[in-house]
Parts: C-alpha cells; sequence; structure tokens
C-alpha cells in the first residue's frame, strides 16, 4: 500500500502516460488517499465535468480516514515545522496520514516532506 499524494492524480486526471501506468500496474485498490487529498482534487474542479472525472476516477482508490490521532500528529507536524519549514495544513495531515498507517507517500513535491522524520517519501513512479 502507498499514499499517493495529490501531484501525481492530478498528472494521473490529465492522463500523463507516466502516472496512468503508474496508477494502472500498481492497481487503485493498492494505492491510498485520505480525504484531504480527495479534497484538493475537488477543490481545483475548475467546472461541474471535471468534478464528475474526479469523483469517477477516485472509485476504487483506497481511501483512508483521517482519524484523531492523524488529526493530533498533524498538529504536532504544524507546531515543529511551520515556521522552519513552511509546512502548509494539507501536508501536515497528508504526511500524518502516512506516518500512522506506516506506508510511503509517493509525492511529486518531495521538498514539502523530506524534513519530516520517519516519513518514507518518493517520487518514483516505479513499484
Amino acid at each position: 500500500m502507498l499514499l499517493t499524494d495529490t501531484s501525481i492524480l492530478i498528472d494521473y486526471l490529465r492522463k500523463r502516460p507516466d502516472a496512468v501506468a503508474f496508477v494502472n500496474t500498481i492497481g487503485k485498490a493498492n494505492l491510498a488517499i485520505n480525504t484531504i487529498i480527495a479534497m484538493e482534487l475537488y477543490q481545483g474542479a475548475l467546472n461541474k465535468p471535471e468534478f464528475t472525472t474526479i469523483q469517477k476516477e477516485l472509485q476504487g482508490f483506497f481511501m483512508l480516514p483521517v482519524n484523531e490521532p492523524i488529526a493530533q500528529l498533524a498538529l504536532q507536524l504544524s507546531q515543529l515545522y511551520a515556521l522552519s519549514h513552511h509546512i502548509g495544513l494539507p501536508d501536515t495531515f497528508i504526511a500524518a496520514t502516512a506516518l500512522i498507517y506506516n506506508i510511503e507517500l509517493r509525492t511529486y513535491n518531495i521538498k514539502d516532506f523530506r524534513f519530516i522524520p520517519r516519513l518514507r517519501v518518493s517520487n518514483s513512479l516505479i513499484y
């Protein structure tokens, strides 16, 4: 199981070949997202057809809920890194999800996460 960040999913939705191959090779059931990642995608929709496409394409991904332990860890990450690394609210929840569930995060934006100890993060689209 891998936690798949918004950046990769945007490319998947745009039908970029490397991102599509990544999702198809690993399979949606083996790729997790959380509610924050889904929300970021929905917030990026420019119109109803895009919104509907996002709804359709997210079906099959393994949805990890944001629970109290994740929220508490996200708060700690904010306290530790908001000033020094300018970590944003969505990224604290994404990192906390990967840490709590002990799964690797796949993202194109490694710089946004690499400073967090114990977080396994990669930009590889190879499993």
